[in-house]
């Protein structure tokens, strides 16, 4: 499960403003170098260009840094009138001393030392020197604009500089780290994606720098393992529900060998306690038949009353049968043959007038191996159950052709039909009845079970013929239909001989009186009645 959540800020982003904030700060620090040095050359400059121009005062106009005012600050009294110990400022071009240089000036020659002091950018720079020792001081202030001229377009160049330095460093850096990092990790991610997804077969290109390269080479094994673990679990669990049906079928056979254990004990218990007395029963109303003083119509209801009892003899017979099979003889027969046989019973039956039977033989099928009569009794009961199904009016077909004896585990019907040599011959037996339920499918074949109507069938006929067909070496099973039909019962015999490969591909043959068509070779033509 994939978590969402808040959106999380990208390796690519947070390394690059980490960087960046690291560059500037190492840009302001270098900055601040660069300025404290620019201003110390500047004070060193100025200090030995207005120191030599102090001996000469010149107007603004000639001065080192044009626009440079010079005064020459004097304490006693001359041609100026000033009085003793008042400081004077005599300037070439006669501007008054502003109080800032005055104050520079007195502090000069209070100290003996020359005094530059350059402010802010903005303002002036002031200069004063003493001329002689406690004597006169000279004292200059350049202008704002010299100021900042000399100032400020060096720091603005600077701050330039550093500006495309921070701009070229960071983008180096996301370049080098998209490539080198933030990819490989989105590949990482997209194939750790994918393998959660179940493309096992997702790798990495093992490149780059050495850790990138060990953990796409790690991820590398990781997959390939998983796969492996993978593959094997997949084939366990195959393995595992190949076993878990091949037990429930089992099971299934357990519980029918059980239950049809049960019926053969009360089977041989009916047939033992009722079938002397009905033989008895039987053998006094046929003497009674012979007498020959009876009515005519007392005679029908004796030979009447025999008829049912011998039907109840005949059901105990079958029960007797049922308990203790007999001993088949096994002998090649034809399929075909023993359907058109089947068909011609059912359809003799008024009941069942209406309803379209055919028999197909799809390719050339060959001799099944099986007990005649048991197989004959099988397909009987099977076409029975059809025409029950559709009753009214619709469609019943037998189709006899080649099949694997047992489908592998796990394979269709389609995939079987497709080998190209069989041991077996099947014959479908299709109606386009009402269909078998879900339900009732894993019970059709139990004793005793049926789904007709009470009175109209015992559920024994798909037991016995399911017991027949295994004792004979087949199968006998409820299998998907064709499309176009909605029941659909598989006979399979062992095949007894080879086909003739000069058979005809597809015959269909019918038992219809009077309609009866045999194909030629090659063709394929479907009697229907």
């Amino acid at each position: 499960m994939r978590r969402t959540g808040t959106v999380r800020p990208g390796l690519q982003a947070e390394v690059v403003l980490s960087l960046g904030l690291v560059m500037a700060a190492a840009t302001v620090l270098l900055a601040a170098t660069l300025i404290g040095d620019n201003e110390g050359r500047l004070r060193d400059l100025l200090g030995r260009a207005l120191l030599a121009e102090s001996r000469e005062l010149p107007p603004p106009e000639t001065a080192f840094v044009q626009g440079t005012r010079w005064w020459r600050v004097v304490t006693s009294a001359g041609a100026s009138g000033a009085g003793p110990g008042e400081p004077v400022g005599l300037g070439p071009t006669g501007e008054p001393l502003d109080p800032e240089t005055l104050a520079l000036a007195e502090q000069s020659r209070a100290q003996g030392e020359t005094l530059l002091r350059p402010g802010a950018p903005w303002q002036a720079v002031r200069f004063a020197t003493p001329l002689s020792v406690g004597g006169d001081v000279a004292a200059a202030r350049l202008p704002a604009s010299a100021s900042l001229r000399l100032r400020a377009l060096p720091l603005l160049l600077v701050v330039g500089l550093l500006a495309i330095d921070v701009a070229i460093f960071t983008a180096f850096g996301a370049s080098m780290l998209r490539r080198r990092v933030v990819l490989p990790l989105r590949r990482l991610g997209e194939a750790a994606r994918g393998l959660a997804d179940g493309a096992f077969d997702a790798r990495l290109p093992v490149e780059g720098p050495r850790e990138v390269a060990e953990v796409a080479g790690a991820f590398n094994d990781m997959a390939e393992a998983l796969e492996r673990r993978t593959s094997a679990l997949e084939k366990a669990v195959a393995e595992l529900r190949d076993a878990n049906t091949a037990l429930r079928r089992a099971r299934v056979g357990l519980d029918r060998a059980e239950r049809l254990a049960a019926v053969g004990r009360l089977a041989a218990g009916v047939a033992h306690e009722v079938g002397n007395p009905m033989g008895a029963l039987l053998a006094f109303l046929d003497l009674a038949a012979r007498d020959p003083g009876i009515a005519p119509a007392t005679r029908e209801h004796l030979e009447r009353a025999g008829q049912q009892g011998g039907r109840v003899r005949r059901i105990l017979r079958q029960l007797l049968e049922f308990s203790r099979p007999a001993q088949m003889a096994r002998a090649p027969l034809d399929l075909a043959q023993l359907a058109d046989e089947a068909v011609a019973l059912v359809r003799a039956q008024r009941r069942y007038a209406r309803i379209r039977f055919a028999v197909e033989r799809v390719g050339a099928p060959g001799l099944a191996l099986g007990d005649p009569g048991a197989a004959a009794q099988i397909l009987l009961n099977l076409v029975l159950n059809a025409a029950d199904a559709v009753r009214e009016s619709g469609r019943v077909a037998l189709r006899v052709q080649g099949a694997p004896l047992e489908l592998r585990a796990g394979a269709s019907r389609e995939a079987a039909a497709a080998r190209r040599r069989f041991d077996a011959v099947e014959c479908l037996v299709l109606d386009d009845g009402c269909g078998i339920g879900e339900e009732d499918r894993e019970r059709i074949f139990d004793p005793f079970f049926t789904t007709k109507p009470p009175g109209e069938g015992t559920g024994l006929g798909l037991s016995n013929s399911l017991r027949l067909a295994e004792e004979q070496g087949g199968a006998l099973e409820c299998v998907e239909p064709p499309e176009g039909w909605r029941t659909a019962f598989a006979l399979r015999l062992p095949l007894a001989a080879q086909p003739d490969a000069t058979a005809s591909s597809c015959e269909v043959r019918s038992d219809v009186q009077g309609n009866g068509v045999q194909t030629a070779a090659g063709e394929s033509t479907k009697a229907e009645h």
